[in-house]
């Protein structure tokens, strides 16, 4: 189903998931729940209709920690470096591959959860400056300024240029 993917660590890690296509949309959650490469789940499937509602023509799954867990609560404490570190890479990877990257930010109010959700959020926006990406929001940002989770969108909302600052 999907012909970008990949993990390791048994498939408890995954790093990118997606579909080839031009000009994909890049697109950074929180953590990976349970969509593999044969089956979407909930969010990736709203990821992929937005992607083909605004004209993209393929989308690439990233989140700010690539340790999967359908509730983010029960991600472990302290945070592995190795994941950490090697997910940073991936994305790294994936949007130096893009000419002209169209970012969007989806990891909802619940980046306040564990710091290092923060730490990854932050070091990222730092590692692809470079790039020059572009960075969207689909919807109101929640009250304290955090773009919505994907979960949490109605497909009427328009990507919105998101203010890093």
């Amino acid at each position: 189903m999907f012909d970008i993917y990949h993990s390791d660590e048994g498939d408890t890690w995954r790093y990118t998931l997606g579909q080839s296509g031009e000009r994909p949309l890049l697109v950074i959650g929180l953590n990976p729940s349970t969509a593999t490469q044969e089956r979407a789940d909930p969010t990736v499937a709203r990821v992929r209709k937005v992607a083909a509602l605004h004209g993209y023509g393929g989308f690439v799954m990233l989140n700010l920690y690539p340790v999967r867990a359908t509730d983010y609560r029960k991600l472990p404490v302290t945070v592995s470096k190795v994941a950490f570190e090697r997910n940073l890479q991936a994305i790294e990877d994936v949007v130096a591959q893009v000419p002209e990257p169209h970012i969007w930010a989806t990891w909802g109010q619940s980046v306040t959860y564990h710091g290092y959700f923060l730490k990854a959020r932050d070091q990222l926006i730092e590692r692809l400056a470079k790039y020059n990406p572009k960075w969207f929001r689909l919807g109101e940002l929640t009250a304290t300024g955090h773009p919505r989770h994907a979960s949490r969108l109605d497909y009427n909302w328009r990507l919105s240029a998101f203010d890093l600052e």
